[in-house]
C-alpha cells in the first residue's frame, strides 16, 4: 500500500515515477524516523486520555451505542460488486523530466595515490576504538553473567523458601479444616443424639398413654362386638343354621305326609258311610222285618260279616283319630326334649369355661 511504484487515482494527470528511479537512503531514513516520532505521540495520546477502569473479576466491558438514534452494527462491512466497462486508449508516453541548462565551467582535479591520507595512519584509531569496545562489551557481558548467575542462585533459594511456607501453610489450613470438620461431626452427632433421645421420651410417652387408654378399651369393644354377635359359638351356629333349618323340614315334610294319609282315610271313610246310607236307605221295610226270621245264607252272611266288621271298624278308626294327634303332640314335645337336653349340655359347659 505504501509502494510508490503502485498508482491509485486518476492516471491522467499523474506524472509515473520510472522504476529504474530508486529513492534516497537519506530520505527512507528521514520517512521512517518521521512515522516513528507519529506513532510514539498517538501512543502518549493515548496514555494521556483518560481511560475506563478495569472490570471487576468475573465481569467485562461491553461497547455500548449513546447516539440518539442507535444503527446497527457489524463485523462485516456491506460490500458490493460493481462492473464499468470503459473505451481502449492508448498508453501516454511517460513525460521526460526537466532538466534545467547548465552554466558555469567545468573543472577537473588529478589527484594521485597516496595524497589524500595514509591508510595505515588513519586506520590506527578506528581499531583501538573497535578493539576497546569490543573488550568492554566482552567485559559487560561477562559481568552481566555472573550477576545473572547470582539473580538465578538468589530466586532458587526464595522459591525454596516459599515453597517450604506454602507447605506449612497448607498443612496448618488442613489441619485447621480436620479440626473444623470434627466439630461440625461431633456437633451433629450430640443434636442426632439429643434427637433420639427426644423422639424416644415421646415415643415412651405415647406407649404409656396408649396403654391406660387401652386398659379400658380392649374389654369394652369385645363386649361390644360380643353383644352385636361377631363373637359366637361355632357348634351354636352350626345348630342354628344347618341342624335346625333341616330338622324343621323333615317336620314339616313328615307332618305334611300325616295329614295327606289323613285326608284320604276321610275320603274313603266319607265314600263308604254315603254308599252304606244309600243301600240302607233303598232297602224296604219289609225286608227289614222279615231278615230275623230267614236264615241268613252263605251270600247274605258275608256283607252282614262285612257290614259288622265295618262297623266294628268305625269307632275303631274314630278312635284312631282322635289318638293321632295326642300321638303327633306326644312326638314333638320328645323331639323338642331331646333338642333341648344338647343345648341345655352346651349351655353348662360354656358356664364351666
Amino acid at each position: 500500500m505504501y509502494d510508490r511504484r503502485v498508482v491509485r487515482g486518476n492516471t491522467y494527470a499523474l506524472q509515473v515515477v520510472p522504476a529504474s528511479t530508486q529513492l534516497d537512503l537519506f530520505e527512507i531514513q528521514r520517512q521512517r524516523e518521521a512515522r516513528r516520532r507519529a506513532l510514539a505521540r498517538k501512543r502518549a495520546k493515548e496514555q494521556m486520555q483518560l481511560r475506563t477502569p478495569e472490570p471487576v473479576e468475573g465481569r467485562e466491558h461491553v461497547h455500548v451505542q449513546t447516539e440518539l438514534y442507535l444503527e446497527e452494527i457489524s463485523d462485516r462491512i456491506i460490500e458490493v460488486d460493481m462492473e464499468c466497462q470503459t473505451d481502449a486508449f492508448l498508453d501516454r508516453p511517460p513525460t521526460p523530466f526537466f532538466i534545467p541548462a547548465k552554466t558555469g565551467r567545468d573543472v577537473a582535479t588529478q589527484i594521485e595515490e597516496g595524497e589524500l591520507f595514509d591508510f595505515d595512519v588513519e586506520v590506527e584509531p578506528i581499531l583501538e576504538v573497535l578493539v576497546g569496545k569490543t573488550m568492554e562489551q566482552a567485559l559487560l557481558e561477562v559481568m552481566e553473567e555472573e550477576e545473572l548467575a547470582q539473580l538465578w542462585a538468589h530466586q532458587r533459594a526464595y522459591a525454596e523458601l516459599r515453597n517450604a511456607e506454602l507447605a506449612e501453610v497448607q498443612r496448618l489450613e488442613e489441619q485447621d479444616r480436620r479440626y473444623r470438620e470434627e466439630k461440625e461431626r461431633r456437633k451433629l452427632q450430640h443434636m442426632q443424639m439429643l434427637q433420639k433421645q427426644k423422639e424416644t421420651t415421646e415415643k415412651i410417652a405415647a406407649w404409656a398413654f396408649a396403654k391406660r387408654y387401652l386398659t379400658d378399651l380392649i374389654p369394652s369393644v369385645f363386649n361390644n362386638l360380643r353383644e352385636s354377635g361377631f363373637f359366637y359359638d361355632p357348634i351354636e351356629r352350626d345348630i342354628e343354621t344347618e341342624f335346625l333349618p333341616w330338622l324343621m323340614t323333615e317336620v314339616e315334610e313328615t307332618l305334611e305326609k300325616k295329614v295327606l294319609g289323613r285326608m284320604m282315610l276321610d275320603s274313603l271313610i266319607r265314600t263308604v258311610v254315603e254308599k252304606r246310607l244309600d243301600a240302607f236307605s233303598q232297602e224296604p221295610l219289609s225286608g227289614q222285618t222279615e231278615a230275623p226270621t230267614e236264615e241268613p245264607g252263605p251270600i247274605d252272611a258275608a256283607p252282614q260279616e262285612a257290614d259288622e266288621t265295618e262297623a266294628a271298624d268305625l269307632p275303631v278308626t274314630a278312635s284312631e283319630e282322635s289318638d293321632q294327634p295326642v300321638a303327633e303332640e306326644q312326638l314333638s314335645r320328645r323331639i323338642s326334649f331331646q333338642l333341648e337336653e344338647p343345648d341345655r349340655a352346651e349351655t353348662e359347659d360354656l358356664e364351666t369355661e
